[in-house]
């Protein structure tokens, strides 16, 4: 800065000291203070910068997400929220700072700015009423485990991996799930992109050459190790990531199965700088992940529809370190909102204590945390983080499961030939990882569903009762919900009911779902309101479901729901004020090209009405064939057009027609 800010704020002070009373001016500048990071202020000062991020005090609305089907319409809709907010609160934040010559630069996953920049720069911020606080970026030494054992290049493992066989996985793929469809993203300190367990699930590999756009990116900016700064494709300095996504997807085709999910697909963003990370890292990979964008391109061209279905994270960003709680949680749960699975890391300690998980992200609730067992014996690791989260005063229990991680044989990074042997919850976390993969391959409807994969990873985990650390029983705050069983988990995923919905008149009545499950495998139906009664919801691999509506006797419409394996059967009920229902929607008409997509239409309505949606092409599918109560979006699906020539369809929209007219391909 050509002019320090300290003496003008001191000049300003002093100007109007006579105008304000002196107690009013030093309530002021403590409430300023109050807004800013202990660490900030240890490590920023009048002759020394730091850099800090600038929270702004509006943040995005993300909680309309919920309401949304797929997880391309969340993705889409929590992308385009977080970014109009960033750049609808951040222009006087961003002309202050360039004015002054401050060097920064704008996130929008969490609606910040980060600063360097000396204290004065952040008394002059914390002033501001449209700051929220101000915390550091610190630069973070992770405690990563290091290779118990390196085999060489000559050394090849014959069998699948014990971990592996463990957790059931090969029992999924026989059945014909191995992760295919599914991307899991991984934030770490880099990939050997081109090792033979990891080249051929590369998304960004087509078996020939490799495009790094949208599949890769480098969020360390200076130094960077033998792999340097801002690489331009996937290089690991340290060997952890490309260990970690072995476990997850890894097998060369040559006898190494050492994953989770061979048929998966991951994408990449180096985190960590040989085990160096800060805030600003791991934030800028949460970014990349929400909405990908091309290599040497920037967030505003982000495109959610390339975003992966989970992250796993082996990494932690310590309090001890400076790293604030609150940093980097409107990230995990922006992801979460975007139908995006947050997998990480419960942590690694010498001598683990109850209530040690008190670092982001394994302290969030929005996160899955894991934990690391011995698959030798089936005992909680002797490094592995336990619960319960006091640091919060939520006193939630953590870990959510826990998975192997003891002497896990994976990928390494010296060579495209390398394996090496690992111990840590850093290894346990990408088979849970490489499980959901398995999981969305043999039920992709699961796709953006998170809080169903979590309680079906829960309801299948093999319970291991404690009573360490405030336990009783199972769940606890050492296994959690229990030890990783994939198998039960697609299982459960495989169970299936049809229709997805129904409307209801005011007067109520009776109805069905047929439910399809493996053979064998029980099932449960439960009502979440008082106003449905289930007459028959329990039963054993294929069977239906009957209930009965009560009549409305509300002016209002309402919605409930019956619950079976973590999904959701919407009954939706016109109130007796809907007598007079009138639908409208906006556009009336779209023309697609011959290669089809996606569409949507806005449907207007009264508070108490209900709408319902009907295709009357087979290549028109509507993603939910009812709404309400009250306006909302129904969006749609068209396919290709292989027919050779031009075709017209229509949706009814209770009452209301959308028409669609589609080219013939060229």
């Amino acid at each position: 800065m050509k002019t320090r800010l300290l003496a003008l704020a001191l000049f300003v002070a002093a100007s109007v000291v006579s105008a304000r009373p002196q107690q009013e001016v030093r309530q002021t500048a403590n409430a300023s203070r109050a807004k800013i990071a202990d660490w900030v202020l240890s490590h920023a000062s009048n002759n020394i910068q730091a850099e800090y991020f600038v929270v702004m005090a509006e943040q995005a609305d993300l909680s309309g997400a919920a309401q949304l089907t797929t997880k391309a319409e969340k993705g889409d809709y929590v992308y385009h929220a977080l970014l109009a907010k960033a750049r609808e609160t951040q222009g006087p934040i961003l002309q202050w700072l360039d004015t002054h010559q401050v060097k920064h630069r704008s996130f929008y996953i969490v609606n910040a700015v980060l600063v360097e920049a000396y204290l004065d720069v952040a008394l002059e911020l914390a002033a501001r009423s449209d700051v929220a606080r101000i915390e550091g970026n610190p630069i973070i030494e992770n405690r990563l485990p290091a290779p118990s054992i390196e085999a060489s290049s000559g050394v090849r493992a014959e069998t699948i991996e014990t971990n592996i066989s463990y957790t059931r996985a090969p029992e999924v793929w026989a059945e014909g799930f191995t992760g295919q469809g599914a991307v899991i993203g991984g934030g770490d300190t880099g990939f050997l992109w081109n090792h033979s367990a990891l080249r051929n699930h590369y998304r960004g590999f087509n078996g020939t050459s490799a495009d790094h756009d949208f599949n890769w990116h480098d969020s360390v900016h200076s130094r960077g190790g033998s792999c340097g700064h801002d690489t331009t494709a996937p290089c690991d300095d340290l060997g952890h990531g490309t260990h970690t996504m072995g476990i997850a997807v890894g097998d060369d085709g040559n006898g190494n199965q050492i994953g989770m999910a061979p048929g998966a697909k991951w994408i990449g963003c180096r985190n960590m700088d040989e085990g160096t990370g800060s805030p600003a890292t791991y934030m800028e990979c949460f970014q990349f992940f929400l909405a990908p964008y091309p290599v040497s391109g920037n967030p505003s061209q982000g495109d959610p529809s390339k975003a992966p279905d989970l992250t796993t994270n082996s990494w932690d960003c310590p309090k001890s370190e400076g790293c604030s709680a609150l940093t980097l949680k409107a990230a995990v749960e922006a992801q979460r909102a975007a139908g995006i699975i947050t997998v990480v890391a419960a942590g690694n300690f010498i001598k683990p204590s109850c209530s040690d998980i008190v670092d982001p992200p394994s302290l969030y609730e929005a996160s899955l945390s894991i934990g690391a067992l011995d698959h030798t014996t089936g005992d909680i690791a002797s490094f592995s983080g336990q619960g319960p989260i006091t640091i919060d005063g939520s006193n939630r229990m953590k870990p959510d499961l826990a998975a192997p991680g003891v002497l896990i044989r994976s990928s390494y990074a010296t060579s495209k030939t390398s394996y090496a042997v690992f111990s840590g919850t850093s290894m346990a976390t990408p088979h849970v990882a490489g499980a959901i993969a398995l999981m969305l391959s043999a039920q992709p409807n699961l796709r953006g569903n998170v809080a169903a994969i979590e309680g079906i990873l829960e309801d299948s985990a093999v319970h291991v009762p404690s009573t360490d650390c405030s336990s009783s029983g199972s769940p606890n705050n050492s296994y959690g919900y229990g030890r990783l069983d994939v198998k039960a988990a697609v299982d459960i995923a495989l169970i299936s009911f049809a229709p997805s919905s129904s409307v209801l008149t005011t007067a109520g009545g009776q109805g069905s779902l047929n439910v399809s499950a493996p053979l064998g495998l029980s099932w449960v139906a439960t009502s979440n309101v008082s106003w449905i009664t289930i007459t028959s919801g329990v039963g054993t691999g294929n069977g239906t479901v009957t209930f009965t509506v009560n009549a409305n006797p509300n002016e209002s419409a309402r919605v409930g729901a019956i619950t079976i394996a973590h999904r959701d059967f919407t009954i939706r009920q016109q109130g007796s004020g809907a007598a007079a229902c009138s639908y409208s929607i906006d556009p009336a008409s779209r023309k697609f090209a011959g290669g089809g997509g996606r569409g949507s239409l806005t449907v207007t309505t009264t508070p108490d009405c209900i709408w319902t949606a009907t295709s009357n092409a087979s290549w028109i599918t509507v993603a939910s064939n009812s709404g309400g109560p009250g306006s909302g979006t129904l969006t749609f699906n068209v396919a290709p057009n292989n027919t050779g020539t031009q075709r017209k369809g229509t949706i009814d929209v209770s009452g209301a027609t959308f028409s669609l007219k589609q080219k013939a391909p060229r």
